[in-house]
């Protein structure tokens, strides 16, 4: 008891939900200083190029195309200003000054022009992007998260990995493509000026520098901060979102009241979020630290610009158009500088983010299993399991242990025991979805390890004790993508009992099951078994394995349906797991399972006489009905 409390006193402590950053592969990347983070913006931008010419090749040629070319009518402008400036500051009468400054303002206002068509296309090119990037994004997250082995979502790295590619990676996929051409628009407009002042005279050129220092430093230290920030608390949030879901979500509803759960919810959500919002309140403050201490800094680098450019005039160095177009050029640089200083502190933090939607993607395809080209044997004749042993990700020991059993065609086969034995991950080793640590699972003679996922799992229906309430139409539950066939559905239908279900449904098999969504219906736990259950049969797969398929349902209807599973499957192979031993009298071959071992198998008679863990059992469950039945009404 003692120790108990001691862990539930340390389950309380906040570092169970900050996961502190230095703990992770990128502690170079987080603890990196300025350069380091410029040295990475190159390889932020290649990136984001390369997803936006698969994203749409045209809108990312014309985007940066016609930002470059704007750059160009930009330079032109500033030194055509140039000329304005020195006609309107020579010497003579104000009439004969403006009308010589005219043809120069005309080429200033034609290139402002050009500048301004050409940087609205490319706005429309930008915004046509976005969206098709995030699509590809999005589209490549899914395409792994449904073709990674299943043993990935057991794994704490893994899930962890997956959620912060999906809350912040994807949508920031469009991010940094859009602060990557901002950063180019800034970048040219930038250099635009720079090329103006060269032209002007070489010495003007550092005088851009001096203002882009502090500005850069206090951008890219804030943006460090605020994804080290969400580092440490990836795991806090995860579990609040989690929290949230049960206060807010129709399944636990009832339970939430039944059990007084607010309160403990709420105490639970709070302590959470306290420890969130302690990481951010302090980011926060170190943040505007950053912000005040750059805003200095980049008043004292102005204020010296403007000194140097009053030394230069007043040593002859440069005339005073020249000067004055220096003065004009800085003034508007400062609005490309500012634009990329914002474009390059979002960039990187959004890269940030973006990497780890890279790594995902790099995670999982090592966790997609490799192209097998071998198929599973037409008709098989027998299925075995050869001395196989599994152990879960993190677990402390394994969930089986050399286990043997083998499944003939046509056959019933029942796996009992206990709870935590072992049942439910030896079918998913049958099935294909889990590969076993050591030892083999065949069809026939074929390893089921070489045969392509696809191809097996096209042959086999499994439904599992937890089986997914699809918010789909009663149709789409039943036949789940596969082609309509009115005949097998009138009969999957029927062998299930889902008929009688989908009877009572006010538009029938096209009902939405799901209350949320306006016309949607409800089912009770058993209605739902039933069209779960006519889902296996609509497959009509060789191999049908059911976890507890009668779990929500009274004894006789229970009875019923097992009836009706057996007519149903007539001529193929049946694994039934079960922990209700009554149903499994018949099952042509049992095998009972302790602690992840075969501890006894045969006929429902066999194990009976022998008197050992399945005998202890079907007494136990057999005394029950009768005690149940000798009460008196």
């Amino acid at each position: 008891m003692k120790s108990l409390l001691r862990r539930r006193k340390q389950a309380a402590e906040p570092s169970d939900l900050v996961v502190p950053y230095w703990q992770w592969h990128d502690e170079e990347l987080l603890s990196a200083g300025l350069l380091t983070m410029a040295r990475r913006l190159p390889a932020l931008v290649a990136g984001a190029l390369r997803v936006a010419w698969q994203a749409s090749r045209r809108d990312t040629a014309a985007t940066l195309g016609l930002n470059a070319v704007a750059g160009f009518f930009t330079a032109f402008g500033l030194l055509a200003t140039t000329g304005v400036l020195e006609s309107l500051f020579a010497a003579g009468p104000t009439t004969d000054r403006v009308l010589a400054a005219l043809p120069a303002l005309l080429v200033v206002a034609a290139a402002a022009g050009l500048r301004a068509a050409l940087l609205a296309g490319a706005g429309w090119a930008q915004e046509r992007l976005k969206p098709q990037v995030e699509r590809l994004a999005e589209t490549r997250l899914f395409r792994l998260t449904t073709e990674v082995e299943l043993t990935a979502f057991d794994d704490e790295e893994f899930h962890n990995s997956m959620q912060r590619a999906r809350d912040n990676g994807v949508p920031d996929s469009a991010t940094v493509v859009e602060m990557t051409v901002n950063v180019l628009t800034g970048v040219i407009g930038v250099l635009s000026a720079a090329v103006t002042l060269g032209v002007l005279h070489p010495l003007l050129m550092p005088l851009l520098l001096v203002t882009a220092v502090p500005d850069g430093w206090a951008a890219l230290r804030s943006a460090r901060m605020r994804y080290a920030a969400f580092r440490r608390v990836s795991t806090a949030r995860r579990r609040k979102f989690m929290l949230s879901d049960l206060m807010a979500e129709r399944p636990p509803a009832a339970e939430v009241r039944a059990f007084t759960l607010r309160g403990f919810l709420l105490a639970e959500y709070d302590r959470i979020a306290d420890v969130e919002q302690r990481v951010e309140l302090d980011v926060a403050r170190q943040r505007t630290k950053t912000r005040v201490a750059g805003d200095l800094m980049g008043g004292v680098a102005l204020g010296a610009v403007y000194t140097a450019l009053g030394g230069m005039l007043a040593a002859g160095m440069v005339p005073l158009a020249v000067v004055g177009t220096a003065v004009l050029t800085i003034r508007a640089s400062q609005t490309s500088l500012a634009a990329l200083v914002q474009a390059v502190n979002k960039l990187y933090e959004a890269g940030l983010y973006f990497g780890d939607y890279l790594d995902f993607c790099e995670l999982a395809q090592r966790r997609v299993p490799a192209d097998r080209g071998t198929t599973a044997p037409a008709g098989f004749r027998r299925i075995t399991a050869e001395s196989v042993s599994f152990t879960y990700p993190g677990a402390d020991a394994p969930s089986l242990s050399e286990v043997s059993i083998a499944v003939d065609r046509g056959e019933v086969v029942a796996l009992v025991g206990e709870n935590g034995s072992g049942k439910t991950t030896l079918a998913k080793l049958l099935a294909g979805l889990y590969a076993p640590d050591s030892g083999v699972v065949r069809w026939d003679d074929t390893d089921i390890a070489g045969i392509s996922g696809k191809a097996l799992h096209d042959r086999i229906s499994v439904i599992a004790q937890d089986h997914t309430r699809w918010p789909l139409t009663a149709l789409q539950n039943i036949t789940m993508g596969r082609p309509l066939d009115g005949e097998r559905l009138a009969g999957a239908a029927a062998a299930s009992g889902a008929d009688e279900v989908v009877a009572r449904l006010g538009r029938g098999y096209e009902t939405l099951l799901d209350r949320r969504f306006e016309g949607g219906h409800e089912l009770s736990g058993g209605q739902w078994q039933r069209i779960a259950i006519a889902r296996a049969f609509y497959r009509d797969a060789e191999l049908m394995i059911f976890d507890e398929p009668t779990s929500a349902l009274d004894p006789k209807a229970e009875h019923a349906l097992f009836e009706r599973i057996r007519r149903h499957a007539d001529g193929r192979t049946v694994l039934l797991i079960t922990h209700r031993l009554s149903s499994v009298r018949y099952a042509d071959r049992i095998y009972v399972l302790n602690r992840g071992r075969v501890s006894e198998q045969g006929t429902h008679a066999d194990l009976v006489l022998a008197d050992g863990e399945y005998a202890r059992l079907y007494e136990l469950q057999a005394a029950a009905y009768r005690e149940r039945e000798a009460r008196p009404a």
